[in-house]
């Protein structure tokens, strides 16, 4: 990354680093939600300041109903175009039909490929055009997390990746939430604080880290691979 390519103010508040990036990357800036209370804020931050900004989401084929209800009705609350993007039909045919459908749970590599198949290959048709990806993602959030940098150069897409919720802690989630009205997912009051696919994810109990219930059988780094760093 050369000093050109960030805009100056990237550690300003996330309003004015998004604008800056749109200026700078004009219909090249892309936002992945997974609908979760950070993707949410971030679509409420885009719509309310009329950001250029394209989203979209991975509809894997396997998420939680309640995923699909917020999606809806994001779209309706904003008025705006989320674009899904799903797997490719025949490699995930030939996948199920070898494997089976819950294969993720005899062995690693095979919850690894499903990833691939249902997210992973996905998101780079979903990025392609693109010159900035826009996540969702927190230092919080995980070990794996707690030391990212608010901009870098992805590995996986090959893009300017931003995190500009990267320092937010839960109470600055739960404050714009509640200020803005903010729609979010039923589940997260069920004990969901992180909601993926509905096999691979369960509810934590009380004390447990925020992201032990993804991929809870295997002694994982609960990463699916969308997000390397």
């Amino acid at each position: 990354m050369t000093s050109q390519s960030i805009p100056f103010n990237l550690n300003s508040d996330p309003v004015m680093a998004l604008q800056e990036l749109c200026k700078t990357h004009p219909e090249g800036v892309v936002f992945t939600t997974s609908l979760g209370i950070e993707d949410q804020i971030l679509t409420d931050i885009i719509c309310r300041n009329n950001l250029p900004v394209r989203i979209v989401t991975l509809d894997t084929g396997r998420l939680f109903p309640e995923t699909y209800d917020l999606i809806d009705k994001t779209k309706a609350r904003y008025k705006v175009k989320i674009d899904c993007f799903f797997p490719e039909t025949l490699s995930l045919e030939a996948f199920v039909n070898e494997q089976g459908m819950n294969s993720i749970f005899k062995s690693v590599e095979s919850r690894k490929n499903c990833c691939q198949l249902r997210k992973i290959d996905p998101l780079l048709r979903a990025l392609e055009g693109a010159k900035v990806w826009v996540t969702g993602l927190r230092a919080d959030q995980s070990d794996n997390r707690n030391n990212l940098p608010r901009i870098e150069l992805d590995s996986l897409s090959g893009l300017l990746k931003f995190n500009p919720l990267l320092t937010w802690s839960d109470a600055d989630l739960e404050n714009y939430t509640e200020k803005h009205n903010v729609p979010i997912n039923a589940l997260h009051k069920k004990g969901f604080p992180s909601i993926g696919c509905q096999p691979c994810t369960r509810a934590v109990a009380e004390g447990e880290h925020p992201r032990a219930g993804r991929w809870w059988w295997e002694n994982s780094t609960q990463e699916c691979g969308l997000h390397k760093g």
